[in-house]
Formats: structure tokens, sequence, C-alpha cells
């Protein structure tokens, strides 16, 4: 069973992501909006998380054709959250809200991100953003996502994350766009599975001839040529 195979893995996140690179993960969030963990998750542990697909309680499913999304499903988790789950949103917030905290300073707000999840999730019930919002995204051949974001609400913390649960398809590959003032582009981020990407939610800092600048960044996933991909995403705010 999916629980009973996952079962240590909530100790062993925080050891990991303690262990993780922070000083070189920051400079890659500040320079390009995205960081990748390598191999952060055994092969095992990603088969067992794919599992939930099929074992979790979900509130909500959306087939993403209906609303021009793109194609394929995705299932957002009901609360409580699968203990993994849960560890790996609690345990990886810390560090990123050390990263978030950082951009707002460079883009001169004074709005602080609380060191603990939990407190900025009081922060989002306080303002009427209950629904959990991880969620688990499944695709076939033909599937893809369109370039979107992820906000659900006024209260938004500016990184997310999605775990690449499988490997075994062709296409699929994750797709961030970039909109300066002066310019656009677009990355195609590599990734195998049990690695972890960490990307900007909406807008990020980036450095211009005179301090910094906001540049708005979308994500999506394009056709799936062959195969199956799963991938479990995790949202740090809760949705309206």
């Amino acid at each position: 069973m999916t629980e009973a195979s996952l079962r240590h893995l909530p100790s062993l996140i925080q050891d990991r992501f303690e262990a993780s690179d922070w000083r070189t993960i920051q400079s890659d969030m500040n320079r390009q909006g995205w960081a990748v963990l390598s191999g952060l998750l055994s092969l095992e542990e990603t088969a067992s998380l794919a599992l939930l697909w099929n074992e979790a309680q979900f509130r909500s499913r959306i087939i993403m054709e209906r609303y021009a999304f793109g194609r394929g499903e995705y299932r957002y988790f009901s609360y409580p959250l699968p203990s993994p789950v849960q560890a790996l949103r609690s345990a990886l917030y810390p560090h990123l809200a050390t990263i978030a905290n950082r951009w707002n300073d460079m883009l001169g707000l004074r709005h602080a991100y609380p060191v603990e999840h939990a407190s900025f999730l009081a922060h989002c019930h306080a303002v009427g953003q209950q629904r959990p919002t991880p969620l688990m995204l499944n695709y076939g051949p033909g599937d893809y996502c369109c370039l979107h974001q992820d906000l659900y609400g006024s209260l938004n913390f500016p990184i997310q994350a999605v775990v690449m649960l499988e490997d075994a398809f062709t296409g699929g590959e994750f797709m961030l766009t970039h909109q300066g003032r002066n310019e656009a582009r677009a990355d195609v981020v590599p990734l195998q599975r049990g690695d972890i990407v960490l990307f900007a939610v909406n807008e990020r800092p980036e450095r211009g001839q005179r301090g910094f600048v906001r540049t708005k960044m979308r994500h999506g996933v394009s056709e799936i040529r062959s195969g199956h991909r799963r991938t479990l995403g995790l949202i740090f705010h809760d949705a309206r």
C-alpha cells in the first residue's frame, strides 16, 4: 500500500532538504527564476507517490480540455493532505520563504513571509483562501498544459514546486516564459524522475540598468508525444 511504502518518507524529506545546496539554489532562483533539486526522491518513492492518483482523497477533478487549459487531467487533494505531500510542502516552505523575502527586498517591498508554513496558511485562511492547492497532474499522448499562473486569490506565495514522478514519455517538456520590460524569452527545464523544480508563480526580480525590475513568468507543459507523464504540484498558498 502507498502509505506503508511512504511511512518513513516525511522524516527523510527534512534531512534531504537540509542537506541541499541552498546557496546554489538561491543563486539559480535569483538569476533565472527557477532551480532544480536533482534526484531528491528515489524511484521507489516516486512510484509510491504516483499511486496517490488512485488512492488519495481529492476535493476536485479538472478535465483540462473543458476549460481550454490544454489536454489532460489534474486533481486537487483534500485536507488532510497525505502525509508525504504534507511533509514535502511544510519542509520545503521555510527554505523558499528565505528566497521569497530576499525577492521582496530586491523589489523594495516591506512584506515578509513567516518562517513556518502553518503561519502563512493562517493568513490565507483569514482572507477566505481555505481550499488546499497541492495537486497531481496526469498526461497521456497528445496531452499538454497551456502557459498559466497558479494564483487562486489575492494572497499568493511567489514560488511553487513540481515533483517529477514518471519519466517514461517523450515530449512533455516543462516550459517557463519570462516577460520583462524589454524582452521575452522561454526556458525548457530538463527534468528526470525524482527531481523537484522550483519556479516563480507570477513575478520575480531581475536586475535592470537602474536596479531590480519585475519579470512576469508563466509555466506549462509541451505536448506528450508518447508514454505517460505524472507529477505532483506543490503550491504554498491555498485557494479561495
